[in-house]
C-alpha cells in the first residue's frame, strides 16, 4: 500500500492510500473531473506525488441572461 498526493498546479486535490501507482498519460478521474497524469514522483519509500493536468470546464451562458441587463418598467 502506498500513499499518492494528487497535485494540480502545485495544490494538492486528493490524497488517498492505494494499492497500484497510476501510469503517466493515464487517464483518471477525481471528485467529478477528468484528467491526465503527466507526471509521478517517488517522494519517499511509499510516499508519490502525482501531477495531473485536468480538462477545462466550458461555461454556457444562456440566451436570456443577456436580455435581463435591460431596465425594467
Amino acid at each position: 500500500m502506498v500513499v499518492i498526493h494528487f497535485l494540480e498546479n502545485k495544490t494538492v486535490v486528493l490524497s488517498q492510500l492505494v494499492k497500484q501507482i497510476p501510469s503517466v498519460d493515464e487517464n483518471i478521474r477525481i471528485k467529478g473531473r477528468k484528467g491526465k497524469v503527466t507526471n509521478v514522483e517517488k517522494v519517499k519509500e511509499n510516499v508519490y506525488h502525482v501531477h495531473v493536468v485536468f480538462e477545462q470546464v466550458k461555461k454556457v451562458q444562456l440566451a436570456s441572461a443577456k436580455d435581463n441587463k435591460s431596465k425594467k418598467r
